[in-house]
């Protein structure tokens, strides 16, 4: 069993620590910031085994050279943004498949381009690092890529097993869940899952992680099939849709502006 700890970060990121019983050494997830990564280093007496990378935003990899000088180890990230991720020293694209010994652990890559043309995500056993493109309740924004490859993206994530665990790179999840709300006012799911967040947060507890089990019940942007998802982006645009790309970008469109 992996432990995955949450660290905050700038405003609203998380950097994930994995690391395993009887080993000194973690890996650090999408450090957007150095100095609550160091603190954590210094408190709990554990080396680096390995950085993880999801994509190259600054808010994800700002911490990564500092990190580096005082915590040399390899670096895991995206092949496709080599060129703004100068660290990486093991780059990867979908369907790579790579181990981790001080996790014991090994890892699948997938391609999840749309928020940024090169992210991945990582998947160990029952586990889903999703950076950006998967969040409880939502989704990232589309940057780079296209509307069409961001729901693709989404696809993917959404044919894993239902009880895999999503651990994503911010606490967005109230806002998230609001949005849902707009789009499926009468969905209880969505109603209990507003309840259960806001009884964490009001606790000072992250949200995160989520399961898919429940993205697949709230969240929109994995619901582009269901009647009422449709019907709520139909009357949104105007017009009929049926395409899920299409009805994918109108409620992204919509949350963009909500």
């Amino acid at each position: 069993m992996i432990d995955i700890k949450p660290l905050s970060a700038l405003s609203d990121n998380y950097v994930w620590i994995l690391g395993r019983e009887g080993d000194d050494r973690v890996v650090i997830v999408d450090p957007g910031e150095a100095a609550p990564v160091q603190r954590f280093l210094a408190e709990q007496g554990k080396r680096v085994g390995a950085y993880l990378i999801t994509h190259h935003h600054g808010d994800h990899i700002g911490g990564l050279d500092a990190l580096l000088t005082e915590h040399d180890a390899p670096v895991y990230g995206p092949r496709a943004e080599a060129a703004t991720i100068q660290r990486l020293t093991h780059p990867l694209a979908g369907g790579d498949r790579f181990s981790l010994d001080c996790l014991d652990t090994e890892f699948e890559v997938f391609d999840v381009p749309g928020h940024t043309l090169g992210h991945i995500a990582y998947l160990a056993p029952g586990e889903l690092l999703a950076g950006d493109t998967l969040f409880r309740g939502g989704c990232g924004r589309v940057f780079e890529g296209t509307a069409a490859q961001m729901q693709a993206s989404l696809a993917t994530l959404r044919a894993l097993p239902a009880d895999t665990r999503v651990y994503a790179g911010h606490e967005y999840t109230q806002k998230n869940l609001a949005f849902a709300r707009m789009v499926e006012p009468d969905n209880t799911a969505i109603i209990d899952a507003v309840a259960a967040v806001t009884a964490l947060r009001d606790d000072d507890r992250p949200s995160l992680p989520g399961s898919l089990a429940e993205e697949f019940e709230t969240n929109p942007f994995l619901r582009w099939d269901k009647p009422a998802v449709i019907a709520a982006a139909s009357e949104r645009a105007g017009r009929d849709l049926t395409d899920p790309a299409e009805i994918f970008a109108t409620l992204r469109e919509w949350k963009n502006a909500s």
